[in-house]
């Protein structure tokens, strides 16, 4: 019963083809002739289920005139021609129909299971790239900071620089005033000196005028 459904359904199914095709009949062979009679020559047998091109059909002779697929024309009888494939050949593509259907669920299940592996790859491909993402953020933001970092000693740096030549500078202005200072207090004390020696002249000049004047007075005195 399950054959015979399955013979009814694809008989119901199944559609012509841009050419008119004809199948040999369930019979195990049939003849093609040269010409429309049992008298001409045999050209070749057809087996069972073959499919043939229709190229004309003789309602008086009883022949139809037919093209193999390997291009070989010639006349067969009309009756023993069908619209449709034979029923073995039917039977036979219906079981493989069944067969592949049966296994339809076999094969969509290991492709679901194959797009399952297929998707837990990809969700840990993206947490791993996620976690790098965050260790290459972490990164950057490191290196900006010490970046900046590196500005601002730098920053730091020149103005150290420019505030040691200042105080260098001034440091030399002073000892150029020291020096200064102590030319000068050399040289007052130098002046003061020589003001004493001219003075401990002067006094030791003027003593013994003064001493010698005074006896005369004295003595004029007397």
């Amino acid at each position: 019963m399950k054959r015979i459904a399955l013979m009814l359904v694809l008989m119901a199914g199944l559609s012509t083809s841009f050419a008119e095709s004809r199948y040999v009949t369930d019979q195990f062979k049939i003849t093609m002739r040269s010409g429309e009679s049992a008298t001409h020559k045999i050209i070749r047998m057809l087996p069972s289920g073959y499919q043939l091109e229709l190229l004309g059909s003789n309602r008086d002779s009883g022949y139809s005139r037919v093209r193999a697929k390997d291009g070989t024309t010639g006349f067969v009888l009309t009756r023993q021609l069908m619209n449709i494939p034979s029923a073995r050949d039917r039977l036979q593509i219906a079981e493989a129909k069944l067969d592949e259907l049966q296994q339809e669920p076999g094969r969509l299940t290991s492709k679901l299971t194959s797009l399952q592996q297929e998707h837990q790859n990809l969700t840990t491909e993206h947490e791993k790239l996620q976690q790098q993402k965050q260790e290459t953020d972490l990164e950057l933001r490191n290196l900006q900071r010490t970046a900046s970092n590196a500005v601002r000693i730098s920053n730091e740096r020149n103005e150290l620089r420019k505030q040691v030549v200042a105080l260098t500078q001034q440091t030399e202005e002073l000892k150029q005033e020291n020096r200064e200072l102590k030319n000068d207090s050399a040289q007052h004390w130098f002046l003061i000196g020589a003001g004493v020696i001219c003075g401990g002249i002067l006094l030791g000049l003027i003593l013994p005028k003064l001493r010698i004047n005074r006896r005369k007075s004295s003595w004029g005195s007397l």
